[in-house]
């Protein structure tokens, strides 16, 4: 009886601090749909330095590395440096699904980082098309072993470009959703490598598992209405709804807070909300089908052996590539190769291998990883929520909502996020 009292008196001290702790929470969009495409009003961002010594790499990581006609244009994979003048600790940044070395989020990341004095590397995704072209050694994204091995290289080209140019007093890393459960591989391949030997990990809104929160997304699309198979005559309707309140003449440009008045306005249903997040993610996965398709020659969209160069047009393949689900990828792509390269591997095996679950021990043992993210970020379920807490444990940072990285500019994230690779959060 003692221990029962224990533990309603403990789940009501909890359930207090949440609430007390949501009060506090300064961050408006309550709806994790609209936080997650609204983001962060600008009134509500940090304020971020005005100039900062930064520049462009161009990575040579896979020396002779042959590129297709239609990719002229790729010369080697992008990635933005930005460097103190004084000795300083360096933070690499994996960008999340699809992004470039220079999306919005990691730009601000950057902008934060640098303030408070330190060195920056960012990196686009392994799904991003740069990435797939000039940096992947199979061309085929979406394992967490290859995947994170190309990212190590790829770092490791970066460091040596610049490692002439600055002092370096501690290597860290970050990433985005995606790029947060890849930091955490890279990471413990660089336990075994010991060539950076990073002090500080922080994994921002990581999935639990690919696979699983690939799904979550995916069922998004079903909120379409009338099916994935209406996005073509949604997509306008959205865009629309965008235009005609545009024609008010409220606003000179369409910027964050455009975004954010069209949210305060209701002018469309979280139903539509959360279709418009599906139909993004399943262009950005069009992307990287084409691409890898293109680099492999594999006739999954394009036929094979035919040679597309910059003169071709491009929008039937790419209209193909955008009925292509995340699942048709791993079904009739993915898994296939990787069968292949690795005889015995099953379906269950591979999927399991692209989860956090299958480094648990290495995770669980570390002290230098950090997990931000929210309570109602839908790429997880209230388990795998739970999961990171117990994994984790004082090393979770869960606020009360943000959708999926719709928070990560909001004053306070970035002030947590700065402090935790400064070493001030405490548990």
């Amino acid at each position: 009886m003692k221990y029962l009292r224990l533990l309603v008196i403990a789940s009501l001290l909890l359930s207090a601090a949440y609430a007390a702790a949501e009060q506090d929470y300064g961050y408006p969009i309550a709806g994790a749909f609209e936080a997650t495409i609204l983001g962060t009003p600008a009134e509500l961002m940090p304020k971020f330095p005005v100039k900062m010594r930064v520049k462009q790499l161009v990575l040579d990581v896979i020396p002779g590395r042959k590129r297709p006609p239609v990719f002229y244009y790729d010369s080697g994979l992008r990635s933005t440096f930005a460097w103190q003048r004084e000795k300083a600790p360096l933070v690499f940044l994996i960008a999340g699904t699809g992004a470039s070395d220079r999306g919005d989020l990691l730009m601000s990341m950057m902008k934060s980082l640098y303030q408070a004095g330190f060195h920056v590397i960012t990196l686009p995704s392994p799904s991003n098309a740069n990435f797939i072209i000039s940096a992947s050694g199979s061309s085929i994204p979406g394992d967490m072993a290859e995947d994170s091995a190309d990212l190590y290289r790829a770092m490791q080209t970066a460091w040596d470009q610049v490692k002439d140019e600055i002092e370096v007093s501690s290597f860290n890393l970050s990433g985005l959703s995606l790029g947060a459960l890849q930091a955490a591989f890279v990471a413990k391949l660089d336990d075994e490598e010991k060539v950076f030997n990073f002090r500080k990990v922080l994994m921002i809104n990581p999935p639990v598992s690919l696979y699983n929160s690939a799904q979550r997304i995916e069922e998004l699309m079903k909120q379409i209405p009338g099916g994935p198979k209406k996005e073509g005559v949604f997509f306008n309707k959205m865009f629309l709804k965008f235009s005609e309140y545009y024609r008010y003449g409220n606003f000179i440009a369409i910027n964050d807070d455009f975004l954010y008045s069209i949210y305060t306005e209701r002018l469309f249903t979280k139903g539509e909300t959360a279709a418009l997040i599906g139909l993004t993610y399943r262009v950005s996965v069009a992307g990287m089908i084409f691409t890898s398709d293109v680099m492999t020659n594999s006739g999954y969209v394009v036929p094979m052996n035919r040679v597309l160069t910059n003169s071709d047009s491009l929008g039937d393949y790419f209209q193909v590539a955008t009925h292509l689900s995340f699942f048709n990828y791993f079904e009739e792509y993915l898994f296939p190769y990787f069968q292949k390269k690795r005889p015995g591997l099953t379906r269950q095996a591979f999927i399991d291998s692209l989860s956090l679950r299958s480094i648990e021990p290495y995770l669980k043992s570390s002290v230098k990883f950090g997990v931000m993210t929210n309570e109602n970020d839908f790429i997880l379920t209230k388990d795998e929520l739970e999961y990171l807490r117990q994994l984790f444990g004082e090393r979770t940072k869960i606020y009360p909502r943000g959708g999926h990285l719709g928070n990560l500019e909001y004053t306070e994230n970035m002030t947590y996020m700065v402090n935790f690779f400064k070493g001030e959060v405490l548990p």
